[in-house]
């Protein structure tokens, strides 16, 4: 019988060409512009045990006007001022490695990527790619929205499909009870199995829950303990670091919505939304967009026949430039911004409260701690591990930002 592979098995060798191939995107463009002080955005480490406060001028002094001789001098007035309190959340990313993980899996002919590096460096990624997604949130938690009504694996998903990931375990609340900060439905957390990231199909494991239109998602235990993000923010209603404004009107954010029919984007229309911006006082730095709204600006562009070159901006990204009379003003692509929106962004206007960045959980003299086991039979050789930060977006001039939302994708 002639050799052959099957007869040479036992001492054929197995050949892996390089590393690990990463096939999940990691872009956080509006976090890195952020955190990095781009545009003028702030990071304030000014911050308390409970919150920051700082106050915000609301209204002007009316004692104002004209008189004739003789006449009575106006009646005097005041500024008014309103608190503003900013309350830290807590974030958190957790891992864990066996013992033999750690000891036999950390050397080059041993494995591809170290098991403690690929842990580690892949956790990092992941927290912030999740700030990314929380920066376009409300503060709930909320990720995804279903139109589905009755029990289902393949829940269709109206919203924040991009947001959804394998693996992932999710509780799924009724707004409402999300909004008043009450229990997930009855059957969570259900298990994400899979997400085609082409045609948007999910597929959760085997549930009890049963859906009604409008459920959304929320990551297990996170209900509103998020990030208060550019939803909530850039908005004219609701109560935000606990000023009103339907008390203070001066309080709103522009927001340009269609009901919820998309219509055509417009140069005319992105301007009037930076007029109305300026009119508060406030000026637009940067214009951020999901990636089918920014197809949709090129294409008037080159309408246009302005073959503008993508230029690069301050803070090391580069985007197209939409121009003003002002300046021109850069438009990125964010693949974490909701279908369909604009934001218009006062960067020197946006505040990261921290109290310092991502650090390990190590005051007890490590960051590594033993996974616990109560009694004999239950101890594991394991050690897990946890990253947190104390942090909060922010705004302290509402008014200075716009939101353009129904557009039509390009």
């Amino acid at each position: 019988m002639p050799a052959s592979l099957a007869t040479l098995t036992g001492v054929l060798k197995e050949v892996y060409d390089g590393k690990l191939r990463e096939q999940f995107n990691n872009e956080v463009v509006l976090l890195k512009r952020i955190a990095r002080n781009g545009g003028g955005s702030v990071i304030s480490s000014n911050v308390g045990g409970k919150y920051c406060v700082f106050p915000i001028h609301v209204s002007r002094n009316t004692g104002l006007g004209g008189r004739r001789e003789g006449e009575n001098l106006p009646i005097a007035g005041n500024q008014g001022t309103a608190p503003a309190q900013v309350r830290l959340k807590y974030l958190y990313g957790s891992v864990q490695l066996t013992g033999q993980t750690l000891r036999l899996a950390n050397k080059d002919p041993q494995t591809f990527v170290a098991g403690l590096d690929l842990e580690m460096n892949g956790l990092k990624d992941d927290l912030a790619k999740d700030l990314n997604r929380q920066i376009y949130g409300d503060g709930t938690g909320a990720i995804a929205t279903t139109s589905t009504v009755g029990a289902s694996t393949t829940p269709t998903i109206t919203a924040g499909v991009q947001q959804l990931q394998a693996g992932e375990l999710l509780d799924v609340y009724v707004p409402a009870t999300l909004a008043a900060d009450g229990a997930a439905k009855a059957g969570s957390p259900v298990t994400v199995t899979s997400v085609d990231p082409q045609t948007g199909a999910v597929v959760l494991a085997a549930n009890s829950v049963t859906f009604a239109a409008g459920d959304v998602f929320v990551r297990t235990g996170s209900a509103n303990r998020e990030w208060t993000g550019l939803k909530a923010i850039v908005n004219n209603s609701g109560i935000l670091y606990g000023v009103d404004p339907a008390t203070y009107p001066i309080w709103k954010s522009i927001v340009d919505a269609n009901g919820g029919t998309n219509r055509p984007l417009s140069e005319s229309a992105m301007m009037r939304n930076v007029h109305a911006v300026r009119n508060n006082g406030g000026k637009t730095t940067l214009l951020v967009s999901s990636l089918g709204v920014q197809r949709a600006f090129w294409n008037l562009l080159v309408q246009a026949r302005r073959f503008s070159n993508v230029k690069e901006f301050t803070g090391g990204y580069s985007g197209l430039v939409f121009t003003t009379d002002q300046g021109e003003v850069p438009m990125v692509a964010d693949i974490d911004c909701p279908f369909n929106t604009i934001y218009g962004l006062s960067e020197p206007n946006i505040r990261l409260y921290r109290d310092a960045d991502w650090d390990w959980m190590d005051y007890d003299g490590s960051m590594w701690d033993r996974v616990p086991g109560s009694v004999a039979g239950t101890i594991k050789d394991a050690y897990a591990a946890t990253m947190f930060q104390y942090s909060e977006l922010g705004t302290d001039r509402r008014n200075a930002h716009f939101v353009m939302k129904d557009i039509t994708e390009s």
